[in-house]
């Protein structure tokens, strides 16, 4: 079974020694991301702005690995908020009204207090 390991060319991916994504024959597992705009190493003080980044960031990883948002079949999100998570509905529920993946929302400290949400994905990818 092939294994392909996929780089968005973040430093963290350096500095601690992951991937953003791994694929696994047909499944494809995206890593904790962040609302980073990874081209600019920027990222927005709003969190409704840094879920949509994260939702850019992830359907770019799944890009890579010949898949896409459809093929989402789990996905996990980490804020230290929770109260801002209502915040978040509207651009997750664009990306994944139609899908419907099984979610778990937490409330979790995050690496850098910039960070207002982290997205975690499973996905498995379908014959064309």
């Amino acid at each position: 079974m092939s294994r392909k390991l996929i780089s968005q060319g973040s430093p963290f991916e350096t500095q601690i020694g992951y991937s953003r994504a791994v694929v696994q024959g047909d499944w494809v597992f995206v890593s904790g991301t962040t609302g980073f705009d990874y081209a600019t190493m920027e990222i927005s003080e709003d969190v409704a702005e840094q879920t949509a980044q994260c939702l850019r960031n992830i359907e770019w990883a799944l890009e890579q690995a010949d898949a896409s948002l459809k093929d989402i079949v789990r996905v996990q999100y980490l804020l230290p908020v929770a109260e801002d998570f209502e915040a978040c509905w509207p651009a997750l529920r664009e990306a994944f009204g139609e899908i419907r993946p099984a979610a778990t929302m937490l409330s979790a400290g995050l690496a850098d207090p910039r960070m207002k949400i982290e997205i975690e994905v499973t996905a498995l990818k379908h014959p064309v």
